[in-house]
């Protein structure tokens, strides 16, 4: 059932904030920023799979991504970083420490089945950096 085991905006960006130390409102927009960034990396099997996993207020990227492309289109790290970075005004290590928060928070969200289907499309430093916010 669509947006029953996740967590809603507000609150994941609230736990994005306690991870992270940014601000609320920095770790909302960072949360939506990555999550938008992370989907246009994806097939469109697993961004349509992960969409159902969202609530529908954080669900809109994944779908639109999911009607995009076929095969998954990862990006280095510090490229996602950079963008991250540009699209929230953050600096580079905020977006760093930030998209490691977040992925920790969907790590515990989407189980550990969930989580490896996400990253399984990604090149391995990604993991590092949820690694790196527990």
């Amino acid at each position: 059932m669509k947006g029953v085991t996740l967590m809603g905006q507000n609150e994941l960006a609230r736990a994005v904030a306690e991870r992270s130390g940014l601000s609320r409102e920095e770790s909302a927009d960072l949360t939506r920023a990555v999550l938008e960034a992370f989907a246009g990396q994806l097939s469109n099997g697993e961004a349509r799979r992960l969409a159902m996993e969202f609530p529908d207020s954080l669900a809109e990227p994944w779908t639109l991504s999911a009607t995009h492309r076929k095969g998954a289109h990862p990006v280095p790290v510090e490229e996602f970083i950079r963008q991250v970075s540009g699209r929230t005004g953050l600096t580079a290590d905020e977006a760093r420490t930030g998209t490691g928060a977040v992925l920790d928070v969907l790590r515990d969200q989407l189980g550990e089945d969930g989580y490896r289907h996400l990253v399984g499309q990604l090149p391995a430093a990604y993991v590092e950096l949820a690694e790196s916010a527990s």
